[in-house]
């Protein structure tokens, strides 16, 4: 009865968005046993509902960021919030925004606090340049560091000046 309030609870909270059950159940059951005095490892559950064990631990975390899990046991049985929490891919995105917005802010004013707007927006944009994720796979290689694209399809040509293919398959060597 208590994991099953528990996961109407998570569901409220959006953290079954996006995610298989089994995840949840498996936080569910460990709360539950917890709050029942059963003492159950993470292990244990692990081996029933066939997560991997830091799923469970990403979902004990992320119920742990609600509001219904500053209760006590009584007050999670009695009371029923009515309040919803965002969802934590939600909530995780807007601290990393945060967090860079910080980092850039601090950046710019520990280096340049009496510089103007200008040279601010290129520092910023340097910054969020190099926070963007970097190509993998296969056509990373393809794509040289701090080199302009059209830089890279140039071909010479006999007179010495360089032609620009428009189809990629020219440039594959």
């Amino acid at each position: 009865m208590t994991a099953m309030r528990l996961v109407q609870r998570m569901k409220r909270d959006w953290m079954h968005t996006g995610r298989r059950p089994s995840g949840l159940c498996g936080a569910a059951l460990l709360v539950a046993a917890r709050m029942h005095e059963f003492c159950r490892t993470i292990k244990e559950v692990v081996s029933v509902v066939k997560v991997c064990e830091s799923t469970l631990r990403k979902r004990l975390t992320e119920f742990e960021d609600t509001p219904s899990s500053q209760l006590t046991i009584e007050e999670f049985m009695r009371v029923d919030l009515d309040q919803e929490c965002d969802p934590p891919c939600f909530t995780a995105g807007l601290e990393k925004k945060k967090s860079l917005e910080v980092q850039v802010h601090c950046l710019l004013t520990k280096k340049h606090p009496a510089s103007g707007p200008n040279y601010r927006q290129d520092e910023i944009d340097a910054e969020l340049q190099s926070s963007r994720p970097k190509l993998r796979g296969v056509y990373a290689a393809y794509v040289k560091e701090g080199t302009d694209p059209e830089e890279q399809c140039r071909i010479p040509s006999v007179d010495g000046s360089f032609l620009i293919p428009t189809t990629p398959h020219i440039t594959h060597q």
